[in-house]
């Protein structure tokens, strides 16, 4: 098993970076919610406003984790800010199609149980597919758009 895990961390193929990625979008997820938690919960901040600043800030730790241990060895003639404004597009569209397919999810699944009180499971249905649609999408573009090239 360490093996293995040494294999995830230091390997730079794609399924190893597809690993570490992943790895990053838990983070991300995390300091999303907690952000939002912090803003809202402690901070006395609006819901919806809480959510831009927690977003923009998971997304912008999202590249650096992503920049400095997921693609580590691919390298940019671009800026550092060029990149990022890239990695926003990128998971903007990624999260677009993640409320896509939960929103999808939600309302096929509606219409195949009809009415039987399973909206909370349609939802989380919903959450993961969606995550995992918006998490392919984003390691697809983000290697070819922004840590684009081998070192």
């Amino acid at each position: 098993m360490r093996q293995g895990l040494q294999h995830v961390i230091h390997s730079s193929g794609p399924v190893a970076m597809f690993l570490r990625f992943a790895g990053v979008a838990t983070a991300i997820s995390l300091i999303d919610a907690g952000g939002l938690l912090a803003l809202h919960e402690a901070g006395g901040v609006d819901l919806l406003l809480s959510r831009v600043f927690s977003y923009t800030a998971a997304i912008t730790a999202g590249y650096f984790l992503n920049r400095y241990f997921t693609f580590r060895t691919r390298t940019s003639d671009r800026s550092t800010a060029a990149d990022l404004m890239r990695f926003y597009g990128i998971h903007g569209l990624g999260g677009a199609l993640n409320y896509g397919v939960f929103a999808l999810t939600l309302l096929a699944g509606r219409a195949v149980v009809q009415g039987q009180g399973l909206d909370l499971w349609l939802s989380l249905l919903g959450i993961w597919l969606g995550g995992v649609a918006g998490m392919c999408f984003n390691f697809f573009l983000s290697s070819r758009m922004v840590f684009d090239q081998e070192a």
